[in-house]
C-alpha cells in the first residue's frame, strides 16, 4: 500500500514539475514580448544595427516595400552580398515589424521572351537599375553575365533607387565587396529616412562674388532636392533686406540666415567684403554649418594651348577667417601621378589634328581617405587644379583632414607658369616625392570668432555681437570644381558632378558632399553606421592541409559522442532514481 502511495505521489510530482516548466516557458515568452533584445556575440558586432537606424525603424507610419534585384545564379561573392542583405532586412523587420517588407527578384526569369525581357532591363534602368556585368568560367569557357546589384525602396508612393555594390575601385575585388557589404545598413537606412522624412532641412548656396552659378551646380542641386530645400543667398542683399527704412536700425542680418541648416560657399572668384565674412562668422557662432570649396589659385585651362598662362592667388578675402578657424588654404597646387586625362592636339595626321588624351598631374584623382564616416568606403575623388591645406592651432576645434593625395605627389607654389610643354615630358619620379597631402579638413568644435577683438562692421549692433560660438562643424576643400558639372560636347546636357568624358568614369565627388552634408546635419545619426568595419578573414589554406582530420574529428564524432554520454548518464540517472 505505502509502494502505491509513494508511486502515485512521484507521478503527482512529475505532473506538477511538468506544469511549472509549462507555465515557465508562458512566462519567458510573455516577458520576451514586452522586453525584447538581441544578443550580438561577433566581434565586429556584424548583426547589430546602430541606434539611430532602430529609431526611424520603430517610427515609421506606414509600410516600406523593398525589392532587391540579387537573386538566382550567383557566385559566391554576389551570394555573400545577398546573404547579408538579406540579414540586415531581416534585422530591420525586428523593429519594424510590417513596416518592412521585402522580396528578393531574379531579374533573369521575369520572362522567357528576350524581347521582353530586354523591356525589363530597360524598365529598370530607367528607375535607376544598372546591371552590372560579371565575366565568369563555366566549363573551361568565359561566360558574361548581367548581374543587378540594386534595390528599389518605396514608400508612400514614393520610390527610391540604391546601389548596394559600391567601394573603393582601387581595392581587390574581394575587399571592395567587404566595403559594399560594411555599407549595406547606411544605404538602406538611408534611403528609408529620406524617403520617410517629414521635414527636409535646408541648405543655401551663396552667390554675388562670382561663385559657380546654377547651370554649374544643376546635377548637384537635382540630387540635393530630393532631400533638402535649396536655395541661394546673396549675403549684399540679406544685409540691405534687414534694415528697416524708418529708423535705418538692423534688424540682425544674421537671423535671416539661420534659417538655413548649412551654407555652402563653392568656388568663388570675387573677394568678400567684412560684411559678407561677419554675416558668415556670426552664422557659425550661433550653430551654423558652413562648407567651404575655395579655389585658391587663378587658373583658365583655355588658356593653357595658347602658349601657357601665369597662375595667380585670388584674395577672395577668406583666408584670415578660414585660418582662424583652424585651417590654412595653401596658395599653391598640387600635382599627382595619379591623375585625369585632358585632350591635346599633339600634331597633324594628314590633314587632321591628332588628338590625344594625355595624363594631366593638376587633375588628381585621389582614393587616398581618412577613416572618418564621411569618406570610409569611398570611391576616388576627382580635382581639378586643387590647393593643399595645412592644420593650423586652433583651440578646442578637432581638425580631421579627410582626403589625402597619393603616395607620389608634388606641391607647385604660385605664381608658376603652366603650359602644355610639361605634358611632353615623361613623369619624373624623383619630382613626386610627397605622399598624403591633405586637400580636405573637417573641423568640429566651439569656434571663436573671427571679429574676436575688433569692432562689428558697420551696420552690426556690437551687444548681438559673439565672440565664442555654439558647438558647430566646418568643412574646408581646396577645390571649387569638386561641385561644378560639366557638359556634355555633343548635347549640351549637364553631366553628373565627377563624370570624366575621357575616361568616362564617375567619381565619387557627389557622395563626398553628400555625406559631408549628412554628417554635418547629423541626419538622425545614421552616418554613424558607415563606421562599421569587418575584418576579412581567409581561411590559412596550409594549415587547413595539416589540420584537417583533426578538425573533422572534433566537428562530426565529438558531438555524438557528447549526445551519447548525456543520454547514458539521463538513463543511469532515472534508472537509479526510480528503482
Amino acid at each position: 500500500m505505502a509502494s502505491k502511495i509513494s508511486i502515485n505521489t512521484r507521478k503527482w510530482e512529475s505532473l506538477m514539475q511538468l506544469v511549472v516548466l509549462f507555465l515557465g516557458l508562458i512566462l519567458i515568452n510573455v516577458l520576451a514580448q514586452n522586453y525584447f533584445f538581441r544578443l550580438d556575440l561577433t566581434a565586429e558586432k556584424r548583426y547589430s544595427i546602430t541606434e539611430s537606424s532602430k529609431n526611424i525603424l520603430e517610427n515609421l507610419e506606414e509600410p516600406v516595400f523593398i525589392e532587391i534585384y540579387l537573386e538566382g545564379e550567383l557566385n559566391s561573392s554576389f551570394k555573400r552580398l545577398q546573404k547579408s542583405v538579406k540579414e540586415t532586412l531581416q534585422e530591420f523587420s525586428m523593429y519594424a515589424g510590417k513596416n518592412i517588407q521585402f522580396t528578393f527578384i531574379n531579374p533573369e526569369k521575369i520572362s522567357s521572351n528576350p524581347e521582353e525581357q530586354n523591356r525589363y532591363y530597360q524598365q529598370l534602368a530607367n528607375r535607376g537599375v544598372q546591371p552590372t556585368t560579371v565575366f565568369e568560367t563555366v566549363q573551361g569557357k568565359k561566360v558574361q553575365k548581367l548581374i543587378f546589384p540594386s534595390a528599389i525602396i518605396s514608400y508612400k508612393n514614393k520610390e527610391k533607387p540604391i546601389l548596394l555594390l559600391k567601394g573603393n575601385r582601387t581595392a581587390s575585388p574581394q575587399e571592395q565587396l567587404n566595403q559594399s557589404i560594411e555599407n549595406i545598413e547606411y544605404e538602406l537606412i538611408s534611403a528609408i529616412q529620406k524617403l520617410s522624412k517629414k521635414q527636409k532641412s535646408s541648405v543655401a548656396f551663396v552667390e554675388g562674388h562670382g561663385e559657380l552659378s546654377n547651370d554649374r551646380l544643376i546635377s548637384l542641386t537635382q540630387t540635393l532636392s530630393e532631400s533638402y530645400i535649396i536655395e541661394r543667398v546673396n549675403l549684399n542683399e540679406n544685409l540691405k533686406n534687414s534694415f528697416i527704412s524708418d529708423n535705418n536700425s538692423s534688424n540682425n542680418p544674421i537671423k535671416n540666415l539661420l534659417q538655413y541648416d548649412a551654407i555652402v560657399i563653392a568656388k568663388p572668384t570675387l573677394s568678400y567684403t567684412d560684411n559678407d565674412r561677419y554675416q558668415l562668422d556670426q552664422y557659425l557662432m550661433n550653430g551654423g554649418k558652413l562648407l567651404f570649396f575655395i579655389d585658391q589659385v587663378q587658373m583658365n585651362l583655355d588658356s593653357i594651348a595658347q602658349g601657357g598662362t601665369y597662375t595667380f592667388a585670388y584674395n577672395l578675402g577668406l583666408n584670415e577667417m578660414i585660418f582662424r578657424y583652424g585651417v590654412r588654404v595653401n596658395q599653391n597646387l598640387l600635382q599627382d601621378t595619379q591623375s585625369g586625362k585632358i585632350l591635346v592636339n599633339v600634331g597633324q595626321m594628314g590633314n587632321k589634328a591628332n588628338v590625344q588624351a594625355i595624363p594631366f598631374p593638376y587633375y588628381a584623382t585621389t582614393a587616398s581617405f581618412s577613416t572618418h564616416p564621411i569618406t570610409k568606403n569611398m570611391d576616388a575623388l576627382m580635382f581639378k587644379f586643387v590647393s593643399t591645406l595645412d592644420s593650423v592651432k586652433a583651440d578646442g576645434i578637432t581638425q580631421t583632414p579627410l582626403v589625402f593625395s597619393s603616395q607620389y605627389a608634388r606641391i607647385k607654389k604660385v605664381p608658376t607658369l603652366i603650359s602644355l610643354d610639361e605634358l611632353k615630358l615623361d613623369l619624373n619620379p624623383k619630382l613626386y616625392q610627397t605622399p598624403n597631402i591633405p586637400v580636405a579638413y573637417l573641423l568640429e568644435g566651439e569656434f571663436n570668432s573671427a571679429f574676436k577683438g575688433r569692432f562689428p562692421p558697420s551696420g552690426f549692433s556690437e551687444k548681438d555681437f559673439i565672440q565664442k560660438g555654439k558647438d558647430s562643424k566646418v568643412l574646408v576643400v581646396g577645390d571649387g570644381d569638386l561641385l561644378s558639372n560639366d557638359f556634355d560636347r555633343r548635347t549640351r546636357q549637364p553631366l553628373p558632378i565627377g563624370y570624366d568624358q575621357i575616361s568616362k568614369n564617375t567619381y565619387s565627388n557627389q557622395e563626398f558632399f553628400l555625406n559631408s552634408l549628412a554628417y554635418m546635419l547629423d541626419e538622425g545619426g545614421i552616418i554613424t553606421s558607415r563606421s562599421k568595419e569587418f575584418e576579412i578573414r581567409p581561411l590559412d589554406t596550409f594549415k587547413i592541409q595539416e589540420e584537417k582530420s583533426y578538425w573533422q574529428f572534433l566537428n562530426l564524432v565529438v558531438p555524438n559522442l557528447i549526445i551519447l554520454i548525456f543520454g547514458l548518464g539521463w538513463y543511469f540517472w532515472r534508472k537509479k532514481k526510480y528503482s
